[in-house]
């Protein structure tokens, strides 16, 4: 276990231009699907987290070549269902739940049964949102109704296209069916609620035959499988929910300016700074470019004296669904009371997020009226903390870990937290830029 680590000082005003880390929805789709395509396909910034090593390690089991240099990392592609592997295999997608559910995506065609596992925490989270759709398409899982890991695949009969109606606005779920249709005969249809588009866009930019129509509410989608594509480069631009917890640190923080280079701001990822803008942030976009389909530009941030409530729209949920407890955050030192709703898939998280922000937040003395899919908080202006405070170490979640860390270093107090090593699962860098900008962690 690692060591804790302790804030005990505020961090200075500070004038910088950083990087982060390569988005880790990118790094685990271009991943698995340079699986599946055919020749050398090559990715640089690749990030280099837990959860996209695991997306490596578990390639590797499935008999894809891969290899890395200090500029890029490179996959081997044979073309769909070409992955050579023994039988009784398991694969452990560790902490991630986006690994773990599209990689059920490309194994619904395996002849033989393959064991899927996870860590502590991946292994409470709820896996029937993918394992229904992908029966529909053939698939077998065991034991027969099992909804979390361990749980193995097997397919017995043929695969066919199917109809799908995702109503969660999960990208993960969309994604898994997706991803599933590239092995089916025909075409697939989906109707899913508004979420992340990542991989319709890949699908788009790799030829892949997929149509979207979208609506105010839904997007209609149809994709043609059992066709081939080919091997592809890509440079991976940073993460927006990486990116959050500076502009969040910089907003908080005295007199401060700070420009965020190179980031993918995908309209179905900028929930959080539609969010802070409306409660009184002024955060911009500078050189924007379109690369590979996706939107890429710097963000810049400076401090703000008055930050005012909100009444979040629901709609924005789905484009800000990993930063919530960053956001909460910020309303905490806002002016009035912030109402967020209809945010219990906060609770099928990592960790019961929605419970544990209000906790935490709780913990410094702010006070919030918590139900099973809502949070109102009640903001302080003037919120300044002096007393000792403890993050445990029983989470394991990376971004209570990073929320932490940043209300420390804003409002002030002494932090102990304890499970420093949770941020690797997503952001391994994430205390060195604190360090570089003038954080203080002792």
């Amino acid at each position: 276990m690692a060591r804790p680590i302790y804030f005990t000082n505020k961090i200075k005003d500070f004038n910088k231009r950083i990087f982060v880390d390569g988005d880790k929805s990118l790094s685990i789709r271009w991943a698995l699907m340079a699986s599946l395509a055919l020749g050398k396909s090559r990715a640089y910034n690749l990030l280099k987290s837990e959860d996209v090593l695991s997306a490596i390690k578990s390639l590797k089991k499935l008999g894809v070549k891969i290899k890395s240099n200090r500029k890029y990392h490179e996959i081997n592609g044979n073309g769909l269902n070409s992955y050579i592997y023994k039988k009784n295999l398991t694969i452990n997608a560790g902490n991630s739940g986006t690994l773990g559910r599209l990689i059920l995506a490309l194994l619904i065609h395996s002849p033989k049964k393959i064991k899927l596992i996870g860590d502590k925490s991946l292994s409470k989270r709820d896996f029937s949102r993918v394992i229904k759709p992908l029966r529909k398409f053939g698939a077998n899982f065991y034991p027969n109704n099992k909804t979390t890991l361990p749980i193995s695949i097997k397919c017995k009969n043929f695969i066919r296209p199917i109809n799908y109606f995702e109503n969660r606005g999960s990208a993960q779920c969309k994604s898994s069916v997706l991803l599933a249709a590239l092995n089916a005969p025909g075409k697939t249809f989906i109707k899913a609620k508004k979420s992340r588009d990542h991989t319709e866009i890949l699908f788009k930019n790799l030829k892949i035959p997929i149509k979207v129509k979208k609506t105010k509410n839904y997007d209609y989608i149809e994709v043609e499988g059992k066709k081939n594509f080919k091997a592809f480069n890509y440079n991976i631009p940073g993460d927006i929910s990486s990116s959050a917890f500076f502009i969040v640190l910089t907003l908080l923080s005295n007199n401060s300016n700070l420009t965020i280079q190179n980031v993918n701001v995908n309209p179905s990822r900028t929930g959080v700074i539609t969010i802070l803008n409306k409660m009184g942030a002024k955060i911009i976009f500078k050189n924007k470019k379109i690369y590979k389909g996706e939107q890429i530009a710097d963000i810049c941030v400076k401090s703000i004296k008055k930050l005012n409530s909100i009444n979040c729209p629901a709609k924005l949920n789905s484009s800000a669904i990993d930063e919530f407890l960053i956001i909460f955050l910020v309303a905490a030192k806002a002016r009035g009371t912030s109402y967020f709703k209809n945010l219990e898939e906060l609770n099928l998280k990592e960790s019961k997020r929605l419970n544990w922000g209000s906790k935490i937040l709780n913990k410094i003395g702010v006070k919030t009226k918590l139900t099973n899919h809502s949070i109102k908080i009640k903001g302080n202006p003037k919120l300044n903390l002096y007393k000792t405070y403890e993050i445990k170490n029983y989470l394991k979640d990376h971004r209570v870990m990073a929320m932490s860390t940043i209300a420390a270093l804003t409002l002030g107090g002494r932090w102990k937290i304890n499970d420093p090593d949770s941020i690797k699962t997503s952001f391994p860098s994430f205390l060195k830029i604190i360090k570089s900008l003038g954080g203080k962690i002792n």
